[in-house]
């Protein structure tokens, strides 16, 4: 079935008010079998014993020196542990994982034939409501309707998952009349709620405090050892991280460059200030950034594209506090 995706690419204040993304750059891994969540456990930072068929975690799968491979939203779908996230991360996160799991009784396998499409804005929910038995939300934020499941992501914005095996997804979309739009969107969503996103670049160069993931509850620090665990803890509870996650917002008049560099101002010099993770540029020339820099930055910095000078980058509230009570 042809479905027809809107070319233009706008900025988050043109929105529509409802609208689909197609998420062809993401798919799964699955872990099927007797020790599925045992070999879980001991492999990322979420406590995966407290996984069950209705809730959604957040979590990350490190080397033993605590860096990030990939970050994930971890459900269940047909007695297995779903691992949702960017293809771009996933072939090095599955390469470790079925390294150590040739030990465990337990099936690893990339989900290839499932399909996600993300349904977002101010009737998303009305529209599953018509469409489903049941919608997900933030008490049952895991649905499953015949083949179908749902997932509820909570945020500035209502956002939902539809996980299903192609042909069956397609019809279900089809039904739904609303516009679709490009997975580079979803992109420009997961900035501008603060959620990292880790490519083939950027996978297994940061610890997962570096990018937040302590704020977004991606990160348990009471259900014992996993690999990098050690490295983490250390990260928490001795206080020497110096990096964080932010989501910026500028206003370009050329493309932005893949090796673009964000630079901050230091007296009359500039300098890097940090890492570019994700970007997204509308056609009003609005530019999304998200970015690893120093944790101590404030609104007072002055920030720049460097290869666009002329640019003013503005450092965007964050839907969660850095601050540990």
């Amino acid at each position: 079935m042809s479905m027809t995706t809107e070319t233009n690419t706008p900025s988050l204040e043109e929105l529509p008010s409802t609208f689909l993304v197609s998420l062809d750059n993401y798919s799964a891994i699955s872990l099927k079998g007797e020790e599925q969540t045992n070999y879980l456990q001991g492999q990322v930072t979420c406590d995966v014993n407290s996984s069950n068929d209705d809730n959604l975690l957040i979590g990350a799968h490190c080397n033993a020196k605590g860096k990030v491979f990939s970050v994930f939203r971890l459900i269940n779908r047909n007695s297995a542990h779903l691992l949702i996230q960017p293809k771009a991360s996933l072939g090095g996160s599955i390469s470790e994982l079925k390294k150590f799991g040739v030990f465990a009784k337990v099936d690893i396998t990339a989900k290839d034939e499932l399909s996600f499409f993300a349904l977002v804005g101010e009737q998303a929910t009305n529209i599953l409501q018509k469409h489903f038995n049941q919608a997900p939300d933030s008490l049952t934020p895991v649905v499953q309707s015949n083949t179908t499941t749902l997932v509820y992501i909570a945020g500035k914005q209502a956002r939902y998952l539809l996980i299903d095996e192609s042909p069956m997804l397609e019809n279900i979309i089809s039904t739904l009349n609303q516009p679709i739009y490009h997975s580079t969107l979803w992109s420009l969503l997961e900035i501008n709620e603060g959620f990292p996103q880790l490519s083939d670049v950027s996978s297994g160069e940061y610890i997962p405090q570096m990018i937040n993931l302590q704020a977004i509850n991606g990160i348990s620090f009471t259900k014992g050892c996993y690999l990098g665990q050690e490295t983490v803890a250390r990260m928490q509870y001795l206080g020497k991280n110096k990096r964080a996650l932010y989501s910026l917002k500028t206003q370009l008049t050329q493309p932005l460059e893949s090796d673009d560099v964000i630079e901050k101002q230091l007296g009359e010099n500039w300098r890097k200030a940090g890492d570019i993770l994700a970007t997204y540029q509308a056609d009003n020339g609005h530019c999304y950034l998200q970015a690893v820099l120093s944790s101590e930055l404030d609104d007072s910095t002055a920030l720049r594209i460097k290869s666009q000078p002329e640019s003013k980058i503005i450092i965007q509230a964050l839907p969660y506090s850095l601050v540990t009570e």
